[in-house]
């Protein structure tokens, strides 16, 4: 995966600042949402999630972008009436791809020639290409994304395969035992994945380079990024409190408090 996100750092340096600090600031604001928070605004999240997940199915399956917001709205509604449902799907295609993504790499490595990176260090260009221009060379990286991922996942040997089938029962399981942590996990997993996606942009218009820092001190980036989400769910769990639960609660202790005062009325009508 770091050969494809080293080629879209070389080419980001003459992107529109605009596109760069826009995309990023909303990737950034939506994954801290997402981490903190996911959980106690479920109905709104299910129907945003929806609406992207059709949108993103649409545009990379299909291809095409009036399917794409066609799928993005019908989805956004079925999600909502099938809330759990589509949870536990999700959260199930979340552990999937990134089951697929760390046992695809080397397959991805054999297909990309590899950038040697000391010998080409980046320079910013005088002239940065215009909004329209970096939004079409980033929905050119996306398609190219994924399908080098589709060639790549072609060569995956069936044990591997069953591997990631594992992890897909797994959550599954996980999300009819226990919705609240598997939502909560799921927020946690999508939410750092963007705050991580949103500071990469950001870098990327200072010119730092981050995707080359990462790649050279992955094992530290990755236990950073499993301790977000570990972080993440527990903070959810604990105070992202169930609303149903909390109403219900003072509903029931509303009568029985009211409780022995009907008693005494009904005894002085008799």
């Amino acid at each position: 995966m770091f050969e494809i996100l080293l080629r879209f750092e070389r080419s980001a340096v003459s992107f529109s600042p605009a596109v760069l600090i826009g995309t990023g600031l909303m990737a950034f604001l939506l994954g801290l949402f997402l981490w903190i928070g996911g959980l106690g605004f479920r109905k709104i999240l299910v129907a945003i999630l929806g609406a992207v997940t059709g949108a993103v199915c649409g545009f990379f399956i299909v291809g095409s972008n009036i399917v794409a917001v066609a799928l993005a709205a019908i989805v956004a509604v079925v999600a909502v009436i099938i809330k759990r449902v589509f949870i536990i799907i999700l959260a199930a295609a979340l552990a999937v791809v990134f089951a697929l993504i760390i046992l695809i790499g080397p397959y991805i490595e054999s297909l990309l020639a590899p950038i040697p990176i000391n010998q080409t260090p980046i320079t910013k260009p005088a002239l940065t290409v215009s909004v329209r221009g970096s939004l079409k060379v980033m929905n050119t990286y996306a398609l190219d994304c994924f399908n080098v991922i589709k060639q790549a996942s072609a060569k995956l040997p069936l044990n591997k395969w069953i591997i990631i089938a594992a992890v897909a029962v797994i959550v599954i399981l996980g999300g009819l035992l226990l919705w609240r942590l598997t939502f909560a996990f799921s927020c946690a997993a999508l939410g750092t994945m963007l705050i991580f996606a949103g500071m990469i942009l950001l870098l990327l218009y200072k010119g730092s380079a981050p995707v080359s820092r990462i790649s050279h001190s992955s094992s530290f980036y990755l236990i950073v990024f499993i301790a977000m989400i570990v972080f993440g769910t527990l903070e959810q769990l604990l105070l992202c409190k169930d609303v149903k639960r909390q109403s219900a609660r003072k509903k029931q202790a509303g009568k029985d408090e009211q409780g022995p005062e009907r008693k005494k009325d009904d005894w002085r009508n008799e």
